[in-house]
């Protein structure tokens, strides 16, 4: 490795923008493990659809971010991770609040331990822009308040204050960015981005 090839744990690889964030980083030459959900089919999600090439570079882990265990071990000799691992539908999380806290917010402690406990050089945490709710003004900022309006978003915001916390506590480097309305290929059609664009084509109404 060169002195500016990283070795980088992705978690949540196997969704949309995990999987292109691994393409990129393997294209840019940095050693990639990719984390995704363990299932019995042994389906990687997204990264099936990645070029063959590049499938071939990376390390790939299966498990749950909720396990503690499975993220030490993911973490394991790693300078750099992304973590992106979410559960994310916010109509599934007022029947099942639970899993959200389990996933995501459970899944963000165990990776903001073990990235101390390894000394990992940097977390990026991913949030979203559901942490701010309803606009109460436009455009929104990051002076915008935090607003728990589902359980979804109340659990990202709490998953947002542990990684805070670790850098005011433990002084682990992370950064927390928020996207707002990402698309682009391999997104479901379910966004709204793309479901404006479908409108579009079909020429009914946007």
């Amino acid at each position: 490795m060169t002195e500016t090839t990283k070795r980088v744990l992705v978690t949540g690889a196997g969704g949309f923008i995990g999987s292109h964030l691994v393409e990129r980083l393997v294209r840019d030459g940095h050693k990639v493990r990719a984390l995704v959900h363990y299932n019995s089919r042994n389906d990687w999600g997204n990264l099936e659809l990645i070029d063959p090439a590049v499938k071939r570079e990376i390390e790939v882990v299966t498990g749950d971010i909720a396990d503690p265990f499975l993220v030490r071990h993911a973490t394991k000799r790693v300078q750099l991770v992304y973590h992106l691992s979410s559960l994310i539908a916010i109509p599934y999380s007022y029947v099942a609040p639970q899993s959200y806290v389990q996933t995501n917010v459970q899944g963000a402690i165990n990776v903001l331990q073990a990235a101390r406990d390894e000394g990992v050089e940097r977390v990026v945490h991913t949030s979203t822009s559901e942490c701010y709710g309803t606009a109460q003004y436009v455009p929104i900022d990051e002076k915008h308040p935090l607003q728990g309006q589902s359980p979804y978003s109340a659990s990202k915001i709490g998953a947002d204050m542990l990684a805070e916390s670790y850098w005011r506590s433990f002084e682990l480097p992370v950064a927390i960015i928020r996207p707002f309305n990402t698309f682009g290929p391999r997104q479901s059609a379910r966004a709204v981005i793309p479901t404006i664009i479908s409108q579009a084509l079909k020429g009914g109404t946007i």
